[in-house]
């Protein structure tokens, strides 16, 4: 009897996450349509409509379009039933918001890192910072279902380790164990680019495909890797750092100790030592009066500026960069052959820039037609965070046996 009722625990759980994504994918649905799109019977689905809307997760709204006779009531999602917390782990600054069942963020703060930190400055950080923020939701607090963070470096996602933070210098930290202590709910936690991805998945442009790759580059480069719709990790959960994937065997020393790495030619990191170089050989440029002679405040946002003021070496650090990041990306479309590969991080604000370079390189360098996408993220700046959200909401949304439901 107890195999039959787990059985049946099994089957109910699984037609409500069908029901449930149906509304959450179509965004406004009658439970006729529910029925033809999952399969269900009606009566079955309106058993599990009416537990939805009793749990203030769906809402009915006006009536659609009818094909004769009455016109049918359309469910939604009740986007503010519920929130979520998300937080982004960048290498000098912290992002930290509050948002809806759709990932539409209410609530946004940035806390600056001091270095040096270590694991126990960097969890009292994110402790002290959630602590007042949950208090400055007032009563809708009770309505925060879990925390998604978005890390740099290599992460257990199971455990809730950050297993290494190169940036921060920091190893081993349980973020999870702490923070699932201090506030009670569960806690979610990725790799950034992993965690872009993912975002990308369920709002941005890949919506329509079950593979693909999203390249987070910024201070360093980061891939997240999406196969039939879910995220490979690989053996050791390192399985996307194709930023230390040698390119150039005599370029730049890289973070890591190698020679040549990917982030060592392509990054934001790499973009600031490649103009402070070239500034140094006495190239005139834009980017000295815009730093003031300060040479150490370049980075890529004022590289960017200044090549849209028409700088000519901004410009050229650009196309260079877009140069390399096509070939890392020749690399991907030769490895795995996705039909969609997304470009996200700092770098990708400058798309009128490195595209052309990216296309152009791919178009020369890939040994067969190649018919892969590759284009820009559609989240922007908040892909990571938008990504973090998703950390929970797909549980919320997809898990059978989700405690976050």
């Amino acid at each position: 009897m107890s195999s039959v009722a787990g059985s049946f625990k099994l089957m109910k759980s699984l037609n409500r996450t069908l029901v449930l994504n149906s509304i959450r994918i179509n965004g406004a649905i009658p439970r006729s349509e529910i029925a033809k799109e999952t399969k269900l019977t009606a009566a079955t689905v309106t058993n599990i409509v009416n537990e939805l809307i009793s749990e203030e997760l769906v809402l009915e709204t006006k009536p659609g379009i009818s094909s004769g006779g009455r016109k049918p009531i359309l469910l939604t999602i009740n986007s503010k039933s519920r929130y979520v917390f998300g937080i982004d782990v960048g290498v000098n600054k912290i992002r930290f918001a509050i948002a809806d069942l759709e990932a539409k963020i209410v609530v946004k703060e940035t806390e600056k890192i001091f270095h040096p930190l270590n694991n126990e400055d960097f969890l009292e950080l994110l402790t002290s910072k959630l602590q007042i923020m949950f208090k400055n939701f007032g009563e809708k607090k009770s309505k925060i279902v879990g925390i998604g963070i978005a890390m740099h470096g290599i992460v257990d996602n199971k455990n809730g380790v950050a297993l290494l933070a190169p940036t921060l210098k920091l190893k081993n930290i349980p973020i999870k164990t702490v923070l699932e202590k201090e506030f009670g709910i569960p806690v979610r936690i990725e790799n950034d680019a992993k965690t872009l991805a993912l975002g990308e998945e369920w709002y941005g442009h890949g919506q329509s495909v079950k593979d693909l790759v999203c390249l987070n580059i910024g201070e360093g480069i980061g891939a997240g890797i999406i196969l039939n719709h879910k995220l490979f990790h690989g053996n050791d959960n390192s399985a996307g750092e194709i930023g230390h994937t040698i390119i150039d065997i005599n370029g730049p020393k890289c973070s890591c100790g190698n020679y040549g790495c990917f982030q060592s030619l392509a990054s934001g990191h790499a973009l600031k030592e490649s103009a402070l170089r070239e500034i140094s050989l006495g190239r005139t440029t834009l980017l000295r009066e815009k730093c003031h002679d300060k040479l150490e405040n370049i980075d890529g946002l004022l590289i960017y500026q200044c090549a849209l003021k028409g700088d000519s070496l901004s410009v050229e650090l650009l196309q260079k960069t877009g140069r390399y990041i096509g070939i890392g990306i020749v690399n991907i479309i030769h490895f795995l052959n996705p039909p969609l590969i997304i470009i996200g991080g700092g770098v990708s604000r400058a798309k009128e820039f490195i595209l052309p370079s990216i296309y152009e390189v791919i178009d020369a360098k890939s040994i067969t037609p190649n018919n892969t996408q590759v284009v820009v993220s559609k989240l922007g700046e908040d892909g990571s965070l938008i990504g973090a959200f998703t950390l929970v909401l797909s549980e919320l949304f997809n898990s059978i046996n989700s405690s976050l439901s």
